[in-house]
């Protein structure tokens, strides 16, 4: 089943795409007001697309129900991950870029791209996708399952271009924790293109400008 999305399209006929996925607690508006802000003039017809994760009861929030991506058991939140969880968003995400497909937006022209915990579902449901994207964007997050990550990516996103960005006082996703998470990518051969910035858990200006300048790359 397609999770329900808010959709954003640029200009008709859109043939590029961005899957964007929330964080913990948000749901697919979080993102959407960021379009205008985000999209240059000269880029082609593009289509956003915002998901709302599932509702399920989160363990570090004492268990009440909220829209995640996969629960979290504690505060230190790369421990005791939510393998079943992780999986199943990893799928629904996968089902998102087919559905792209269909409407005549190819692989290769989907771009994926999440905030914190939805950052987290785009690296590694990107890296283990078995179809070439046009790029990865994880924002303030980590690379889940990244023991891994090595034996289940997909040959045909080893050379996918990444955008991480995090803050370098985050108290909600730590830097050392991004950090750890780039360099295991780069390790794995990735091309990592790495910003810190001076803000915590959230997006800034700077930021939003950095990734102008990296999807308008991608779109050429």
């Amino acid at each position: 089943m397609i999770l329900p999305c808010v959709e954003i399209e640029t200009a008709p006929n859109p043939r590029h795409a961005i899957v964007w996925l929330h964080g913990l607690g948000a749901d697919g508006n979080d993102f959407a007001p960021i379009v205008p802000e985000l999209v240059a003039r000269d880029w082609p017809p593009l289509r956003f697309v915002f998901p709302h994760a599932p509702v399920r009861p989160v363990t570090i929030n004492g268990g009440l129900p909220m829209r995640a991506w996969y629960d979290i058991k504690g505060a230190a939140i790369a421990d005791k991950q939510d393998e079943p969880g992780i999986r199943a968003s990893i799928a629904q995400l996968d089902a998102l870029i087919a559905r792209e497909g269909e409407r005549g937006v190819a692989s290769e022209r989907v771009l994926v791209a999440g905030f914190s915990q939805g950052g987290a579902i785009a690296l590694a449901g990107g890296t283990r996708h078995a179809a070439a994207l046009g790029g990865i964007v994880a924002l303030s997050t980590y690379l889940p399952l990244a023991e891994k990550s090595a034996a289940e990516r997909s040959a045909a996103n080893a050379n996918v271009p990444i955008f991480m960005a995090h803050g370098s006082h985050d108290p909600v996703v730590p830097l050392p924790l991004g950090e750890i998470s780039r360099d295991a990518l780069h390790k794995l051969g990735y091309s990592v293109q790495w910003h810190r910035y001076p803000m915590a858990h959230q997006v800034c200006a700077e930021e939003i400008d950095d990734l102008r300048g990296w999807i308008g790359a991608r779109l050429a």
